[in-house]
C-alpha cells in the first residue's frame, strides 16, 4: 500500500490505526474523568441562605415582640402588677431571632470561596429558608396569641397556663425549622465535597 509516496504494509497500517484509537480512547476517558471547576455563582445561593435565615427569623421576632408589646402596654394601664408576668411572649419571640443568628453563622462558617459546589449552595439556601420561614410563622403565632393572651389574662388569671402552653407549641414551630436547617447545613459539607475542582486553579 502506497501512502503519500511511501510504501506501508497492511500490518503497519493496522498497528498505527490501533494506536490512534487507543490514544483517542484515553483522551476521551481523561476528559470525562476530569472534574469540572466549581461555579463561582454557587456562593450566591449560600449567602442567600445566610440572609434568609437571619432576615426572616428577625421579621418573625419583630412581629411577635411588637404585637405582644402592644397588648402588654394596653393591659399595663389597668393592671401594672402583671406586666412582668406578661412579658413571656416577648421573650419567646426574641428567641426566634437567635435561631436565625445561629443558622446564619453556621452556614457562613461552612462556605468555601474556591471549592464551593452547587450542591452545597442549594443545600445552604434550603437550610436558611427552612429556619427563616419557620421562625417567621412562629413569630406570627406568638404575636397574635401573646396580644390576646395577656389582655385576657388580666381579666381572668386562670388563663395563664393555657396561654403559656399555646406559646410553647407556637415556639416549637421555629424549633422544628432550626433542627432541620442545622441537619441540612451540616450534612451538606460532607456530601458536597469532591463534586468540583477549585475554580482558581
Amino acid at each position: 500500500l502506497k501512502l503519500f509516496g511511501c510504501s506501508i504494509s497492511s500490518h503497519e497500517l493496522t498497528q498505527q490505526s490501533c494506536r490512534c484509537q487507543a490514544s483517542m480512547a484515553m483522551y476521551s476517558a481523561s476528559t470525562l474523568m476530569a472534574m469540572q471547576p466549581c461555579d463561582p455563582s454557587s456562593a450566591f445561593f449560600g449567602f442567600m441562605g445566610v440572609t434568609s435565615a437571619l432576615v426572616f427569623a428577625n421579621l418573625g421576632a419583630a412581629y411577635g415582640t411588637a404585637k405582644s408589646g402592644v397588648g402588654i402596654a394596653s393591659m399595663g394601664v389597668m393592671r401594672p402588677d402583671m406586666i412582668m408576668k406578661s412579658i413571656i411572649p416577648v421573650v419567646m419571640a426574641g428567641v426566634l431571632g437567635i435561631y436565625g443568628l445561629i443558622t446564619a453563622v453556621i452556614i457562613n462558617g461552612k462556605m468555601d470561596a474556591a471549592n464551593y459546589s452547587a450542591y452545597s449552595g442549594y443545600a445552604h439556601l434550603g437550610a436558611g429558608l427552612t429556619v427563616g420561614m419557620s421562625s417567621l410563622a412562629a413569630g406570627l403565632a406568638i404575636g397574635i396569641v401573646g396580644d390576646a393572651g395577656v389582655r385576657a389574662n388580666a381579666q381572668q388569671p386562670k388563663l395563664f397556663v393555657g396561654m403559656i402552653l399555646i406559646l410553647i407549641f407556637a415556639e416549637a414551630l421555629g424549633l422544628y425549622g432550626l433542627i432541620v436547617g442545622l441537619v441540612v447545613a451540616s450534612t451538606a459539607e460532607g456530601k458536597g465535597k469532591g463534586l468540583c475542582s477549585p475554580y482558581n486553579q
